[in-house]
């Protein structure tokens, strides 16, 4: 690394005229991005991205965050549109073509087939007078003063732009179609966020062995319960009933408070009453909102009648 060189302070700039770029393109969101979005959410087929080089790129992205987000979409690369992949467009399609000079020769020159087809063409460009603007039946304008490049030449903050306006169409139909945590877990079903939006308490809930205790037992016999468990907490059972719980935390606090005295007294004067339950198809999304606005670290899962069916503990919710 050369010494007159700051690096930091290059790469500070950097992210600094992406950041800048982005914030200049929110006071150029006007009708026509509210027609953008509403053609797309008004498409009966597919969303069909396309762009060149980075915007290309970028465009793949666009195109996969639509997909998980609720609006069909796929991107197609130009070059192939004309070797035989424009037969995946049908008229129910709409096309999003992106390119930040709105003049790329590949993008343009399958424009007359949609033309032809009546296929509708949103174009997002930096040009309001490029031939992709006059030729789009809706036209996006992106206009990027300068590159965070120092030459002005590579695509970085028109791409950054490209990228953050495509997110901003995800969210804004994501809102229209009503797309809900459950909806995205439907598109996610093999990672974790998919397993934990769609698994409840049934799937996660240790039902052997549970450590459970009397009211009327001392808190000396308690405490050996409690750590046999392992889950750092007890319930206390009155016949089949929840009584209340005893959590190892209680525990400590009565020996501070109580010193000597501690062995002697009962559960029922330190557990407490009314532990948080939950039913075995509240989802684990539920769960963790629970634990975390309660400062705890597990829930009861139990029937209508109150009995005991299993807890879940707050490690269970990160699969």
């Amino acid at each position: 690394m050369t010494k007159d060189i700051d690096i930091r302070k290059i790469a500070e700039q950097c992210l600094r005229d992406e950041a800048e770029a982005i914030m200049q393109v929110i006071p150029q969101l006007d009708e026509s991005f509210d027609r953008a979005v509403g053609l797309l959410s008004a498409c009966r087929g597919k969303v069909i991205v396309t762009g060149v080089g980075k915007s290309g790129h970028v465009g793949a992205k666009i195109a996969a965050t639509l997909a998980s987000t609720g609006t069909p979409a796929f991107y197609l690369n130009p070059l192939d549109a004309f070797h035989g992949d424009l037969g995946v467009i049908t008229p129910d399609d709409l096309v999003l073509a992106f390119s930040n000079s709105g003049q790329t020769d590949e993008l343009l020159r399958f424009v007359p087939f949609l033309r032809e087809h009546h296929i509708l063409l949103v174009g997002v460009s930096g040009n309001a007078e490029s031939l992709l603007a006059r030729n789009s039946d809706c036209h996006v304008l992106l206009h990027v003063e300068h590159e965070a490049c120092p030459l002005n030449l590579a695509p970085t903050s028109s791409t950054t732009v490209q990228l953050a306006f495509g997110d901003a169409l995800a969210i804004a139909l994501m809102e229209l179609h009503h797309f809900e945590a459950r909806d995205f877990a439907q598109f996610h079903p093999g990672g974790t966020l998919g397993k934990r939006l769609l698994s409840t308490a049934c799937d996660v809930m240790r039902t052997d062995d549970l450590p459970t205790i009397s009211p009327a037992m001392t808190l000396a016999e308690a405490i050996l319960i409690v750590s046999r468990g392992m889950m750092g907490m007890a319930v206390a059972m009155d016949d089949d009933r929840i009584a209340g719980i005893i959590t190892d935390g209680d525990v400590r606090r009565a020996m501070e408070r109580l010193h000597q005295d501690f062995y002697n007294i009962k559960v029922a004067e330190v557990m407490t009453t009314s532990p948080k339950c939950v039913r075995t198809n509240t989802k684990l999304t539920e769960i963790q909102k629970i634990l975390h606005e309660n400062n705890i670290h597990a829930v009861l899962v139990t029937d209508d009648e109150h009995h005991l069916l299993g807890i879940v503990e707050s490690l269970s919710c990160m699969i």
